[in-house]
């Protein structure tokens, strides 16, 4: 698809693509009694896939030529993610943290670095457009990254006892209640950002100035007339003064 051509689908799309998935895993994780890695595990890989789908495809049906390489490169970290998530006999409570956090740091890395350079562009030129599409890419890898952060403050192999009276049992918090539970509340941040990102108004470009600017020069002010043209029109006015008086 060429750069000029109009798109079907756009950047907000997108957006609203992901904010779907995003809610689906947060949904399933919030209303899951379940915060065990294999749930966790479930949850990511069907996230990851499905988000990776959308990059992949995205890369042909909204990015242009020359400037698809970042939705491609986030759709192979995101559906690579979500396949060794999807590895039933590997999931364990250690590949839940490196499976996430491995994602989280590569995939905001790229986010972030995609959106400060889109920042830049947009910037350097008034009439480039992006601002909000790098932004919105900025703020989405900065999060993941502070996903991955607090991934890593959480040990592993963290248990605590509690007992509540009024239920009359103990519990076990573990380490990976944690993580889960942490991975829900990423998740619906993201949903929650990307979906009132793809409803907001966007700014459009410059055409119409641009063309009206086009316009206004094409109709300017005619020539004066040269001196040919004067003495013809006094040649003519001289003729018929003397038809006149004949």
């Amino acid at each position: 698809m060429s750069a000029s051509a109009p798109r079907t689908f756009e950047v907000r799309h997108v957006q609203l693509a992901r904010a779907v998935f995003a809610a689906i895993a947060a949904v399933m994780i919030t209303f899951s009694p379940d915060h065990s890695a294999p749930l966790g595990l479930s949850v990511f890989s069907g996230f990851a896939i499905a988000t990776g789908l959308v990059f992949l495809l995205a890369a042909w049906l909204v990015h242009p030529t020359g400037a698809r390489w970042p939705s491609m490169l986030l759709g192979i970290v995101y559906v690579a993610a979500g396949m060794v998530a999807g590895v039933t006999a590997l999931r364990s409570t250690l590949m839940f943290f490196a499976v996430v956090i491995a994602w989280a740091v590569a995939s905001g890395l790229v986010e972030t670095v995609v959106g400060a350079r889109t920042l830049r562009a947009a910037r350097a030129d008034a009439a480039a457009p992006g601002r909000s599409e790098g932004r919105d890419s900025l703020t989405i890898g900065i999060v993941t990254l502070v996903l991955a952060a607090g991934l890593l403050l959480v040990p592993a192999q963290y248990a605590l006892q509690y007992h509540i009276e009024a239920a009359g049992e103990t519990f076990t918090l573990t380490g990976i209640v944690i993580a889960v539970g942490v991975f829900g509340g990423y998740a619906a941040i993201v949903a929650v950002y990307l979906a009132i990102a793809g409803f907001s108004p966007r700014r459009a470009a410059p055409v119409a100035d641009a063309t009206s600017a086009a316009g206004a020069a094409g109709s300017g002010p005619a020539a004066p007339a040269g001196p040919a043209a004067s003495a013809g029109s006094a040649a003519s006015a001289q003729d018929d003064a003397s038809g006149q008086i004949a």
